[in-house]
């Protein structure tokens, strides 16, 4: 309750410049969005708003440039849309049945090289391609090789996705 009420405080005078720990850990739902709502009515008068958070949701609905730290060294700044766009795209297939989820995961994981990630409660295999793959041509790679599913999508990573990514080599840095 007293770090609410210091956040509270914080917003009753509009400062030049405002620097924002973790302002809405502990938060629910509701006065979570009312922070960020206040967070960007401040930005949009003027105020610089430095914030540091863990929660990549948060920076990627707050912020206009970010840094994204990793063990205490830059590895990676630039707008959430730059960041996302430097890590390429997605594709999330639906295996058609729990015993479809092996297979299905086999044939974009033999195209990129790279282990799809597989969550099995969801029957979802999700793995990074090209960015200039259709989705016709992976339905088509998909049939071709005898795999049956549900639902096949790209999409851009979450900000989640793209600091797993650029945190995953310590020694890697990304210029963005």
């Amino acid at each position: 309750m007293r770090g609410r009420l210091d956040l509270v405080a914080t917003f009753i005078v509009a400062p030049p410049v405002l620097f924002l720990d973790e302002p809405t850990t502990g938060l629910g739902p509701r006065a979570r969005s009312e922070i960020w709502s206040t967070i960007r009515e401040l930005a949009a008068a003027g105020t610089t708003v430095l914030l540091t958070t863990q929660y990549m949701d948060e920076a990627d609905q707050l912020a206009d440039d970010l840094v994204i730290i990793d063990a205490g060294r830059a590895v990676a700044s630039g707008s959430p849309d730059n960041l996302k766009n430097k890590i390429g795209v997605y594709v999330d297939v639906v295996a058609a049945t729990a015993a479809d989820l092996t297979a299905t995961a086999a044939v974009p994981g033999g195209w990129t090289g790279a282990e799809p990630a597989i969550d099995p409660d969801r029957q979802l295999v999700s793995i990074r391609i090209d960015p200039a793959a259709t989705v016709p041509d992976i339905v088509r790679r998909l049939d071709s090789a005898g795999v049956g599913v549900q639902d096949v999508g790209i999409r851009r990573p979450t900000l989640d996705e793209v600091f797993l990514q650029l945190t995953a080599n310590p020694h890697q840095e990304i210029a963005v």
